[in-house]
């Protein structure tokens, strides 16, 4: 586009050059009156001429009318005698002026040499100019089979270097990588005892877990050239172009060993072959067939690794993770309390922080997060600290920015009726008087009925301690937690509201799981069901069953079974304890919002350890959005 407008631009310049030059070399072109010697006397003994130029043998006439003429006097003669000659009278003669100019001058030649030449110029300028711009072209025709992989740690391209310090957490996955680094910095020391470092690395983990920024850091570490691409820059539309890809990356790399060539988003080119459409032909496998063989093509002292991000290593082909290739494997979990901690010092560099700060109050709230989702919390901070026009961040904006980024910004403008708002507040006491009265849950933080994104309330529960395994117990509770809300608008309204969908959707679905992913039900320690995905979608579509519709009729029957346990246990809680229910409720109507230590006031409960969170807010809008953060 840009070339586009300069190449008009440029047309329209040399169309305004010729128009100037024709407007300039016109006059001298229109044909002047032309006097003969004895004309030239007759006019002048007539007194019609004002004045006569010579030049030369040329004479430039000048009437009283200003009009002009020309004419020609002798040559061995001059002007005044060739006029007397042919009977001028004198003393009319002296009433004309008469000017002698030398003759020639550089405009007597140039004139005419610009005007043929300073055309046949400008186009020949143009028409180079449109050579040119082919001749580009026909070279980025031979540039679009060439790798775009950006170039970081070589001289010339110094950007901010990245090292370990400054990436928090993922201690196991720094000490994978240590040894790459090693081997790029002293690969003799291996290759002396006849070990084979991998050549491929994949990181793998959650969205946000840092798999990029371990990768550049690696590279800052080793102080090696970092070529970074992403998987869905290899493919185009164009048969063959995303090897060819391929193979340049590689050649450059190599001319630049040692080096690291990070691949992100891998699964975009490495799904499994066979499953997707177009068969061997298609684009995506050929480019996938060249990765595997530029990687298993390498040389036993090549100073080159690969190194490849994704977040879903199951659909990978198989060929990508043989011995050889991506053989070595590195998991990045989320990241403990500990580390989350070190997250927010490394994001909160640079930002006006208040003195009374406590990032370990903010690590506490958010188990579960990523590096990612806390950078997004301190972010949000600041820009809540700088709209209420503060010159420092508070815990205030912390804190009130966790919720942010689980639910969304308060809508304050979306307000409640007074029926609306009584729903709600049962709805939410009954999920927060669950969850405390029963021992395998985890204790309530927040409860609030005021709005946020979707959610027209919520209740924040949090962890005593962090954990990955969860227990059979501690899901039936949480089953009954998520039934709370809709026993507790069934025992106060005595009729139940669409609130409560989304609540008996995840009881569901967690019941399910319990029958048929878990074997904590009746039928055994049996798993049900096996998942069909279409790889080349990267989505499951159903469920091949592998069972009959007996044992079908058995998991419907387990299921309610659950769902209605639940739902007793629920019921019997919030009857026992209807007056702190009503008690909260009431509360809740009065201030909206209810924190841990009030609501521990309430119940008469002791302060709970810090920890975690699982939301589950309440919309006001046909059925409930739940938004359930809880990553065991």
């Amino acid at each position: 586009m840009r070339n586009l407008v300069k190449n008009l631009v440029f047309i329209l310049l040399i169309f305004l050059i010729i128009s100037g030059l024709f407007a300039l070399f016109a006059r001298p072109f229109e044909k002047e009156k032309e006097l003969s010697l004895t004309q030239l006397v007759e006019e002048i003994n007539q007194e019609k001429i004002k004045k006569i130029t010579v030049s030369g043998n040329e004479l430039q006439i000048i009437y009283q009318d200003d009009t002009e003429a020309k004419s020609m006097k002798e040559t061995e003669s001059s002007l005044s005698q060739s006029l007397l000659n042919y009977g001028v009278d004198k003393t009319k003669l002296a009433k004309v002026e008469i000017e002698t100019k030398e003759a020639g001058g550089t405009w007597t030649w140039l004139g005419p040499v610009l005007f043929a030449v300073l055309p046949l110029l400008l186009f020949g300028v143009f028409f180079w100019m449109i050579f040119r711009q082919a001749k580009t072209g026909a070279m980025q025709a031979f540039d679009f089979t060439k790798a775009r992989a950006r170039l970081f740690g070589a001289e010339g391209h110094s950007k901010e270097r990245i090292t370990f310090k400054d990436v928090a957490g993922l201690a196991e996955a720094k000490e994978e990588l240590k040894e790459i680094i090693d081997f790029l910095k002293n690969p003799k020391k291996f290759l002396q005892m006849g070990a084979r470092i991998p050549r491929g690395v994949l990181l793998m983990g959650s969205p946000g877990t840092g798999k990029t920024l371990l990768a550049r850091a690696t590279a800052g570490e080793a102080g090696v050239p970092f070529f970074h691409i992403s998987g869905s820059e290899f493919v185009e539309m164009f048969v063959g172009v995303g090897a060819s890809r391929v193979r340049d990356l590689f050649s450059t790399a190599k001319k630049a060993a040692p080096a690291i060539i990070f691949i992100d988003e891998l699964d975009a080119i490495g799904r499994h072959r066979g499953a997707g459409l177009g068969g061997g032909h298609d684009e995506r496998e050929q480019t996938l067939n060249q990765i595997l063989v530029e990687m298993d093509g390498f040389e036993r002292d090549t100073k080159l690794i690969v190194c490849a991000a994704t977040n879903r290593p199951d659909i990978l082909d198989p060929a990508l993770l043989r011995p050889g290739r991506f053989d070595r494997r590195v998991v990045l979990d989320l990241p403990d309390i500990n580390d989350r901690e070190e997250i927010l010092k490394i994001h909160a560099r640079g930002k006006p922080l208040a003195l009374n700060i406590n990032l370990r109050e903010v690590a506490e709230r958010t188990p579960g997060f990523s590096g990612a989702d806390l950078a997004n919390v301190v972010n949000e901070a600041a820009i809540l600290a700088a709209r209420r026009n503060k010159h420092q961040i508070f815990q205030e904006e912390l804190l009130e920015s966790i919720e942010k980024v689980l639910l969304g910004p308060e809508r304050k403008s979306h307000i409640l009726s007074k029926k609306e708002k009584e729903i709600a507040a049962y709805h939410e006491a009954g999920h927060a008087l669950v969850s405390a009265i029963l021992p395998e849950t985890e204790p309530v933080r927040k409860i609030s009925i005021v709005a946020r994104g979707m959610a027209a309330g919520y209740t924040i529960k949090m962890p005593i301690e962090e954990r990955r395994i969860k227990t059979k117990s501690e899901f039936l509770a949480e089953m009954a937690t998520l039934l709370g809300g809709y026993c507790a608008e069934r025992i106060k309204f005595g009729e139940l509201t669409t609130g409560a969908s989304n609540d008996l959707e995840k009881a569901s679905e967690l019941a399910r799981k319990l029958v048929k992913e878990y074997g904590m039900s009746a039928l055994g320690p049996v798993s049900f069901g096996e998942k069909e995905e279409l790889v080349f979608l990267g989505k499951e579509f159903g469920e091949q069953r592998n069972y009959s519709e007996k044992v079908a009729a058995q998991i419907d029957k387990e299921v309610t079974r659950f769902i209605k346990e639940a739902e007793i246990k629920a019921k019997k809680v919030l009857m026992k304890k209807r007056g702190l229910l009503e008690k909260i409720a009431k509360r809740l109507i009065e201030k909206e919002t209810i924190e841990r230590e009030e609501f521990e006031e309430l119940i008469g409960k002791q302060k709970s350890p810090s920890g975690g969170k699982i939301v589950e807010p309440l919309s006001k809008k046909g059925k409930s959005v739940k938004v359930k953060v809880e990553r065991v």
